[in-house]
């Protein structure tokens, strides 16, 4: 999220390199955080065994189980996921513009048999979403467009906004009525690429859609660049309750995490000056 003076001090001209150094980056990046905590417990617990502090290394064993156990049968995504999904549970009406445009985020690729590129399972219900979207303000009478940010970040061959776009084509949306961004590698860009897009569109209102999970960090920074969409959750995770530790609540687990030191991240580099200046409303 590095950008502007302090991405230049450094060399990086390509905005994909930006803060590529900063510790935080490597936690937020990280694909299993829910381990990484686990394991870190677990090597303090052998490190205090082998120090002879008994207490402290059964001390720091009893809270790798309880990570464990949190975080795999539901308790702690539960937590985690009430703060990023509650302002989203209810879909909002939409009053539309004269000129309107659905930003619609990328959320992955998937590669399928010998080389075939498709939207990712967790890309269709924000597919969904925008075709309903788009289908009830072309119903109003009103102008619409539909902006699909996403590169390929997956390095499948194909950005995720150009294999987005086949199938919303299939879906309905007309080809002029599609827009590409295809640079984008995270959400910072998302935002970033977005925004003179937006503004030669001259849309009048803008809805973002993205998971419920997703959204309170998209528009943290859509609001950074000068955009305030209408945000429109395009699914809604949820922990199994289990008595064992289950793989989906420690997916879950990472992906509330990888989202809230994803915020925390946006504060510390706005404390620092890293942060591109922020950017006049729209």
């Amino acid at each position: 999220m590095m950008t502007g003076r302090r991405a230049k001090r450094k060399g990086w001209g390509d905005p994909r390199a930006a803060a590529g150094w900063v510790t935080l980056r490597i936690f937020a990046d990280s694909p299993t955080m829910t381990g990484i905590v686990l394991a870190t417990l677990l090597l303090l617990a052998l490190l205090a065994g082998w120090r002879g502090r008994r207490w402290l290394a059964r001390g720091l064993a009893v809270l790798a189980l309880s990570w464990l156990l949190a975080a795999g049968c539901g308790p702690l995504p539960q937590w985690l996921l009430a703060g990023l999904q509650g302002p989203y549970a209810v879909r909002p009406a939409i009053g539309w513009a004269p000129r309107n445009v659905i930003v619609l985020l990328g959320a992955g690729t998937t590669l399928v048999g010998r080389g075939a590129v498709e939207p990712s399972f967790f890309a269709n219900g924000r597919i969904v979403r925008t075709v309903a979207l788009y289908r009830d303000c072309k119903a109003a009478g009103r102008a619409c467009r539909v902006l699909v940010s996403g590169g390929d970040a997956r390095h499948h061959g194909a950005a995720e906004a150009t294999v987005y776009a086949k199938l919303l084509r299939r879906l309905g949306v007309p080809a002029q009525d599609l827009q590409l961004e295809t640079r984008s590698m995270n959400t910072w860009q998302n935002a970033w690429f977005s925004r003179p897009l937006l503004r030669e569109d001259g849309a009048q209102k803008v809805l973002l859609v993205s998971s419920a999970l997703h959204l309170r960090r998209s528009l943290l920074y859509f609001a950074h660049f000068g955009i305030r969409p209408t945000p429109v959750r395009g699914d809604w995770l949820a922990p199994v309750w289990s008595f064992v530790p289950l793989g989906w609540n420690l997916a879950l687990t990472d992906a509330a995490c990888h989202e809230y030191v994803g915020i925390a991240r946006y504060r510390v580099y706005n404390a620092l000056g890293w942060n591109t200046p922020r950017m006049a409303p729209l």
